[in-house]
């Protein structure tokens, strides 16, 4: 691993439910190098979407501290954090306005940071989503689903930010469509250098975009593990092990 992008050390989330105290994360550390992809899998309530939220201020953190670039991050996160990280989530039709068209969706980042040539940039991030110019002026209705979430990594992407937190990002979408969602995000990891985070309940899809992942269950991390020892079944917890088979029937020659 390179020079350390993010760090996350002794993490905890705790919420309050009717009167119940829920710790929804406990005591996570992570770190995550320049240009890395790092996953973090688990099973739904293990608290895997929950650290990506926490890293951008938006789960209440109990204790533990989060840097970008060995700096400590403060609560709220300020301006410039938003500049150089960006989150793609699950659902891209929950994350795009209705009645707002692409072209008003992808430039109001552009006008909150202050960048010039709003038009250009627009029309850049839509080609290199593999969209192009002519989406400008479509609703998010009248995209199908894998359009929508291309739309969503344009949005994440027009800020140039140096990582980019992928929460489920092809769940929602239909087997072929997520592979070609999936490998869209490959390459521009590498043309741009990216980092990322993400996270998945499926083994599959963080062992062909990551090279390390973690698993959680209940909060805690369990294990840490590289792609070849993932694909090598060096699994050392029943958990992972479970996980795995649930995934089986993958292999690389199936990988997206």
């Amino acid at each position: 691993m390179g020079a350390v992008m993010l760090s996350v050390a002794g993490l905890e989330v705790t919420f309050r439910r009717s009167g119940d105290t829920v710790r929804a994360v406990r005591g996570v550390s992570f770190d995550v190098g320049r240009g890395e992809s790092f996953g973090i899998v688990g099973e739904s309530g293990s608290g895997k979407s929950t650290v990506l939220r926490a890293i951008c201020g938006l789960a209440p953190t109990s204790a533990g501290t989060i840097g970008l670039k060995g700096a400590t991050l403060s609560a709220p996160r300020q301006a410039d954090f938003y500049r150089a990280v960006q989150m793609v989530f699950q659902d891209p039709y929950a994350s795009l306005h209705p009645r707002h068209t692409i072209d008003s969706v992808l430039s109001e980042p552009l006008a909150i940071h202050g960048f010039d040539s709003p038009e250009q940039r627009i029309e850049q991030a839509l080609t290199e989503v593999g969209l192009g110019p002519e989406f400008r002026f479509r609703y998010p209705h009248q995209l199908s689903g894998g359009q929508r979430q291309r739309v969503a990594v344009a949005r994440a992407l027009i800020l140039e930010p140096e990582v980019l937190l992928l929460d489920e990002p092809t769940s929602a979408l239909d087997a072929s469509i997520q592979a070609e969602v999936l490998n869209l995000l490959d390459r521009l990891r590498s043309e741009r250098g990216l980092t990322y985070i993400m996270v998945s309940h499926d083994l599959a899809v963080v062992a062909h975009m990551c090279d390390r992942l973690m698993v959680m269950q209940n909060g805690l991390a369990v294990e840490e593990l590289t792609r070849s020892a993932l694909s090598a079944h060096q699994a050392t917890t029943d958990y992972t092990r479970k996980l795995l088979s649930a995934s089986e029937g993958y292999t690389k020659a199936d990988a997206p």
